[in-house]
């Protein structure tokens, strides 16, 4: 127990350091040309809001090593920006979200190679996981595979009604590999999870939505994006909040769920501490005073 309270601690101590302005984007990998994942930072009533576009169209956006690396060094950078209070991922590919890992790439590597593929992927999506901010997952399209483990690894999914979903691997005779065997009995529960693990099940956004699986299951428009313009709306109400109480909220909950309750009850007070001593706290009070909308800067 103590050692996971330290570890606690030590992530909070990094959550709350002063952030670095964006650096701009990493150059691109050796797999890839850079293109493959790319990020619009919205202005406007929508500053603060980070989205990350799937753009690998031709491979139905499934993960290459050079759509993994580039993805990483995304990840990397938007994890240092201050300016990034919640991250939206979606594809930029209509009628596709993720197809999981590029088969025919996967064809040609050796077992080793393969293992470490997966390795990669897996600790991809746990940087996904353990970004500060808030990721809204914005599903439009088939979400297979890989594809809906990344879903899983955001903190909030919203998806079109229409989209097809599910852990498909063991059709392939393997299983879920970067985490899909442990978030998805979590986010449901275990006996579920195995119903759907086993069975390779494909489902629609609206049986996701009655699964618990997403948050929010809208209907599909003609743009193909209405799943994205769900997630605009969650971001655009998580974003007046104090950056660093919505971050350290997120940590709470996230080292709580892997603990028993009174060691959370200890985690909720570390987490807690953190925020007393910040500016956004103080303007939260002066504001509510003032009767005036709170103006944080992370501070």
């Amino acid at each position: 127990m103590s050692m996971l309270l330290n570890g606690a601690s030590r992530l909070v101590r990094q959550l709350t350091r002063p952030l670095v302005a964006s650096r701009g984007f990493a150059a691109a990998a050796p797999y890839g040309d850079g293109s493959e994942v790319l990020v619009e930072r919205l202005d406007g009533p929508r500053q603060g809001i980070s989205v990350i576009g799937l753009n690998r169209p031709a491979a139905k956006n499934s993960f290459s090593r050079g759509m993994v690396e580039t993805f990483n060094d995304v990840l990397e950078d938007i994890k240092k920006d201050n300016g990034s209070r919640v991250v939206v991922l979606r594809s930029l590919s209509p009628g596709i979200f993720c197809a999981g890992a590029d088969l025919k790439e996967r064809k040609g590597m050796s077992p080793e190679e393969a293992t470490e593929f997966v390795k990669e992927l897996r600790g991809l999506l746990i940087a996904i996981e353990q970004l500060p901010m808030p990721v809204i997952a914005a599903v439009d399209g088939a979400a297979l595979g890989g594809g809906l483990e990344m879903a899983l690894a955001c903190d909030i999914r919203t998806a079109a009604s229409d989209t097809k979903m599910g852990l498909v691997e063991t059709r392939l005779a393997i299983i879920p590999g970067a985490g899909g065997t442990q978030r998805l009995p979590r986010i449901l529960s275990p006996a579920l999870a195995k119903e759907l693990i086993f069975t390779a099940r494909v489902f629609n956004g609206a049986e996701a939505k009655d699964l618990g699986l997403v948050n929010h299951v809208v209907k599909q428009n003609e743009t193909k994006d209405a799943a994205y313009q769900q997630a605009l709306k969650l971001a655009e109400e998580i974003l007046p909040n104090g950056p660093v109480g919505v971050r350290m909220a997120k940590l709470a909950i996230d080292k709580g769920m892997q603990v028993d309750l009174a060691t959370g009850y200890s985690i909720e007070e570390i987490c807690y501490s953190q925020v007393i001593p910040t500016k956004d706290r103080l303007e939260g009070l002066a504001a509510f005073a003032e009767k005036r909308k709170p103006v944080y800067k992370g501070e």
